[in-house]
């Protein structure tokens, strides 16, 4: 069977709280921008991942206010980004065991739920 080539991906999300959104990934969490205009700005996560914040209002697709979205980004310094979240006043949960990880949550301004985790050390 032929496989489909990808070589980029990227996560639109749409946006009532536009601003407030773009300034959580692009200055608490300090996203490089790849591209950005009035309505529209994609932060480079990875060589070949991306993450765009687009307004909902100048937008042909509506938000769905973080309904159904789960952005999950994997970091070896988990605890470093819960207390820098923490320190920002973004609400999180403790860091617990899942599915053989370390990992918290919290959400952003348009209320997309983020999980950030790691590869913890084996319970024993």
């Amino acid at each position: 069977m032929q496989r489909v080539s990808v070589d980029r991906a990227n996560t639109v999300l749409y946006c009532d709280r536009w601003a407030a959104t773009v300034d959580f990934y692009r200055e608490l969490l300090g996203f490089d921008v790849a591209h950005e205009s009035d309505w529209f700005v994609e932060f480079r996560l990875t060589g070949g991942a991306f993450l765009s914040i687009a307004d909902a209002s100048r937008a042909t697709i509506e938000a769905v206010a973080g309904k159904g979205v789960t952005l999950t980004f994997h970091t070896d310094a988990l605890a470093e980004t819960k207390s820098l979240l923490d320190g920002n006043g973004v609400a999180t949960t403790p860091i617990s065991r899942r599915w053989g990880a370390d990992v918290f949550y919290c959400h952003d301004p348009e209320g997309h739920r983020i999980e950030f985790w790691c590869e913890g050390a084996p319970a024993g």
